[in-house]
């Protein structure tokens, strides 16, 4: 599917851009484990843009199974909500932000889960 191309591409051109910011841009301006939640959500950034982009493939090769759409808009939203957090949590230090983090790792889960149910019906 064309839109999980696109969304996989420009997560992971932000993923880059966010990993190169943080490496240059905030070293000496976030604590270490600052830093270090920040770089956990671009890591996290990073393998969920690819995994978008392994969807939409996915999703054009079986374009009648509806888990794989499933898949790759569940996939998005952990994205937004994991990594949207920790970068908001690390730039803020406001702790409270770490409390949607856990949703986002579900919704990493369930994504990840329907492609296997989904692979698990179509081969």
């Amino acid at each position: 599917m064309k839109a999980f191309l696109i969304l996989g591409s420009i997560n992971a051109l932000l993923a880059v851009g966010l990993g190169a910011f943080g490496a240059h841009g905030l070293e000496g301006k976030l604590s270490e484990r600052l830093l270090d939640i920040y770089q956990t959500a671009v890591q996290y950034h990073m393998m969920h843009a690819l995994g978008l982009i392994f969807i939409a493939f996915l999703a054009d090769r079986f374009a009648n199974v509806s888990l794989i759409h499933w898949a790759g808009w569940i996939m998005f939203i952990g994205i937004v909500l994991f990594s949207g957090s920790l970068y908001a949590l690390s730039m803020t230090n406001i702790g409270i932000l770490g409390a949607i983090t856990p949703f986002g790792g579900v919704a990493f889960i369930t994504a990840w889960a329907l492609v296997a149910v989904a692979a698990f019906k179509v081969l």
